[in-house]
C-alpha cells in the first residue's frame, strides 16, 4: 500500500519516517519529495509498505503523532492523476 505522509519538519529525513513506520512492519520505500531547484523538502512524501494490514496499522498508529516538532498527515495515498496543471494535451501559447 503506498502511504502519503503531509505536514513533515524540513528537517525529517527519508530515514527519520523509515525508523517511524518500521515498527508496524517492513516498508519497502521511502521517499520525500523535494523541489527540483533547491532541493529543499516540499513537507511531504510517500512510503509503500507490501502488507495492507500492516500500512493501515501504521496509518492508524502515526496520523497526528509528533515528528521533530510537527504533527503528522497520514493516510493512503491517492492515485496519481494524469494531469494535474492542466499539461497534456494541447498546451498553452499562440496558435499556428
Amino acid at each position: 500500500m503506498n502511504i502519503y505522509v503531509g505536514n513533515l519538519s524540513y528537517e525529517v529525513t527519508e530515514e527519520d519516517i523509515r525508523l517511524a513506520f518500521e515498527p508496524f512492519g517492513q516498508v519497502e520505500s521511502a521517499a520525500i519529495i523535494k523541489d527540483k531547484y533547491s532541493g529543499q523538502s516540499k513537507g511531504f512524501g510517500f512510503l509503500e509498505m507490501p502488507s495492507k494490514a500492516e500500512a493501515q496499522s501504521a496509518i492508524d498508529g502515526l496520523n497526528g503523532t509528533e515528528l521533530k516538532g510537527r504533527t503528522l498527515n497520514v493516510n493512503e495515498a491517492r492515485p496519481r492523476t494524469e494531469s494535474r496543471r492542466g499539461r497534456g494535451g494541447r498546451g498553452g501559447g499562440r496558435p499556428f
